[in-house]
């Protein structure tokens, strides 16, 4: 072990997490009417592992003959009991899925890290948490609705459906199962087609929790899947987690009818470093804001503003810390960033490295050394972007950071709003007079003050313009799932 130049660090051992109490099957059917059901298609597709290409299992592929029996399920578990439940019985359902989780919180941070490539630490420490911490809050608001909504007449919607991305598969499951249940309804949910295990997971813990069957259905599937859950007529309620270009066509397929909808969309978050900043916790704080998750999440401060006074300051500190970053095995709990989700989103990455650069923008990645097997890609800065860049303006989804600086607070405003997404953003500064006017002046849904990625299932998250509208998590998670 020795030092290594511009900083101190140590070459760390191995320290792999144990999968052998990860048990995955080699074949997972559908979970329709609360049993395992052979796929009407007959046909099944590979899941594989992004961060050795190995494949993990064959999953069942819905197609509209299963879509219909998930939703004719739910709608006979909605009329025949689970609207009928008073709000008390709903939750003792809802915490036992919760306990359940908690229990198998080992095994569902192994199969997230293997399925979807994120590390180790990020499934242990907050994926799985988050997610039972959800079903924790929402089952304690379900006897509780007419406190949250006084002298209103509450009803259900009726049967929701859901479709969730790669980037965090378990946690958005819970996002929408939780409210969705604690309000009356039922669900029929499909995971993305390249991270469905943990989603299958927690059909398995559902069956545990011996809810009615046809509350809840998981059903499994690509585009076509999701296009026939959106169109069908016995939905009253549809959310989605996903690209802009999907969701657009999710709202023009709603348009005329009763559905109600929510959409989480793209983002292109802005992360503003005042000169009066603590920069050493800011710099911290931009690298998990976009490096510890391989920028895998809406809301990744993917745009880094930073004063003209600390601009050398900043970025040399956040060069050296990109050095100390470890690349690697999503299972060492040593690896700070894991593997790309899949080769087509790795792919995507690099045609945008090649378009910074072909754009003149100085590229500097981090001297790591990537495995020879893998989806992996190293941890990237675009300094010197400009507004106009299309790596500015378009959401990449992965470990590259633009770097802008700026002069006033009037100019930073203007240049974070000037983009299609409005998500989220950060704001690191020591004057509480600068976040207040920030927070009123930014047209993102979550602002973040001196700090980044904090969730909590009390607080809402949405955004505006094209990263969509209305809200998940808190009292307002609960809205989209009740008419008044």
């Amino acid at each position: 072990m020795k030092p290594s130049a511009p900083d101190f660090q140590w070459e760390y051992a191995p320290a792999p997490e144990a999968r052998d109490h990860a048990k995955i099957k080699p074949q997972y059917d559908l979970f329709i009417n609360g049993k395992w059901q052979k796929p009407a298609s007959k046909t099944y597709f590979d899941t594989i592992s992004p961060s050795t290409e190995q494949k993990l299992s064959e999953v069942a592929e819905a197609n509209e003959k299963d879509v219909n029996a998930a939703i004719a399920a739910a709608k006979k578990a909605y009329n025949t009991y689970w609207k009928k439940l008073t709000g008390a019985d709903r939750a003792k359902y809802i915490f036992r899925i919760a306990r359940v989780m908690q229990e198998r919180a080992r095994e569902l941070a192994v199969i997230e890290s293997l399925d979807g490539g994120k590390p180790i630490r990020e499934s242990r420490d907050f994926d799985v948490p988050t997610a039972a911490n959800h079903f924790f809050y929402y089952a304690g608001w379900a006897d509780k609705l007419n406190y949250a909504f006084p002298n209103r007449r509450l009803q259900p919607l009726g049967v929701a459906a859901q479709i969730i991305p790669w980037n965090f598969p378990l946690l958005m499951a819970a996002w929408k199962i939780a409210p969705a249940l604690a309000t009356g309804n039922t669900v029929v949910l499909k995971p993305a087609e390249s991270t469905p295990l943990t989603a299958l997971k927690l059909a398995e813990i559902i069956e545990e929790a011996d809810l009615p069957p046809g509350v809840v259905n998981i059903i499994t599937g690509f585009g076509k899947t999701g296009a026939a859950m959106v169109n069908h007529p016995d939905v009253q309620k549809i959310a989605f987690t996903g690209s802009t270009d999907v969701g657009k066509h999710i709202q023009k397929a709603v348009a005329g009818t009763t559905k109600k909808i929510t959409l989480e969309l793209g983002g292109k978050a802005a992360n503003i470093v005042f000169d009066d900043a603590p920069i050493n916790q800011a710099v911290e704080g931009i690298v998990n804001g976009i490096f510890f998750n391989q920028g895998h999440v809406c809301c990744a401060g993917s745009r880094l503003f930073v004063q003209e006074g600390v601009a050398a300051e900043v970025i040399q500190k956040l060069k050296n810390r990109m050095n100390t970053l470890i690349v690697g095995d999503p299972l060492d709990k040593n690896t700070d960033i894991g593997a790309i989700n899949s080769k087509e989103q790795l792919d995507r990455i690099k045609a945008y490295l090649k378009i910074g650069v072909e754009e003149g923008l100085e590229l500097f990645q981090s001297t790591c050394t990537l495995p020879k097997k893998g989806f992996f890609c190293k941890p990237t800065l675009f300094i010197g972007a400009a507004q106009s860049s299309r790596v500015v303006q378009e959401e990449i989804f992965g470990p590259v950071l633009t770097i802008q600086t700026f002069r006033t607070i009037e100019e930073v405003i203007e240049k974070a709003n000037n983009i299609p997404y409005g998500l989220s953003a950060g704001v690191w500064t020591d004057k509480g007079s600068k976040i207040f006017n920030l927070t009123t002046k930014m047209r993102a849904g979550v602002v973040w003050a001196n700090t980044y990625n904090k969730f909590d299932p009390t607080s809402p998250f949405g955004g505006y313009k094209e990263s969509g509208f209305g809200r998940e998590g808190g009292l307002h998670g609960l809205y989209p799932y009740l008419k008044f």
